[in-house]
């Protein structure tokens, strides 16, 4: 007796492949990033001016941003091709140990981003417009 099993759609399989492309890319990101917070952190302790650590607080803002993006590639491919269409199967594999690693991984570096985005970022005053 035959079974019938429904196969994946074809965008989920492209999906998938270009997700596992894409999460090789994540230590040399997670690099730049440590790299980046390194450069933020010696500015900071040299003194140095609101602009310099507002760019360097941008730049580690990207970095990050990049790695997230990475980890979120390879959390999905870690989850299997089946969970791009199925929710159900993206919430049991989620509960694997491979599933829970890269979760935490994404939580992660989702809160280094949005501490560094509160915190890290120095505000520059603007001059306010004169009303003549």
């Amino acid at each position: 007796m035959a079974f019938f099993r429904p196969r994946v759609s074809r965008e989920a399989e492209v999906r998938y492949h270009a997700d596992q492309e894409i999460s090789k890319s994540l230590p040399e990101l997670l690099e730049m990033a440590r790299q980046a917070e390194e450069t933020l952190q010696q500015l900071r302790a040299a003194g140095a001016d609101e602009f310099e650590l507002r760019e360097a607080g941008i730049a580690l803002d990207k970095a990050l941003t990049e790695a997230l993006r990475a980890a979120e590639a390879g959390q999905r491919a870690t989850f299997g091709v089946k969970a791009y269409d199925d929710r159900i199967a993206r919430r049991k594999a989620k509960a694997t140990p491979a599933g829970a690693m890269w979760t935490a991984e994404v939580d992660r570096l989702r809160t280094l981003r949005e501490a560094n985005r509160m915190w890290g970022i120095p505000r520059v005053p603007r001059p306010v417009p004169v009303a003549h």
